[in-house]
């Protein structure tokens, strides 16, 4: 994977998310090869990219309850 310039895209929290500040998951849309993931806890820390398809299976298993 070739390397994604993340310095001006707008990231989102989860709506799984913990509204307390807990357990955050912020992601980034708008970049066709990857899904960039971060803890929003560590905003300046690591980000981990993923391929765009296995992401939304990943999604679309979660939604659909396969994690519980």
């Amino acid at each position: 994977m070739r390397a994604v310039d993340l310095s001006s895209v707008t990231w989102r929290k989860s709506s799984y998310s913990n509204p307390d500040g807990g357990a955050c998951l912020e992601v980034c849309d708008g970049i066709d090869s990857a899904v960039p993931v971060r803890d929003s806890k560590a905003p300046d820390g690591p980000v981990l990219l993923f391929a765009a398809r296995p992401w939304a299976s990943f999604v679309a298993a979660v939604g659909d309850g396969a994690f519980r």
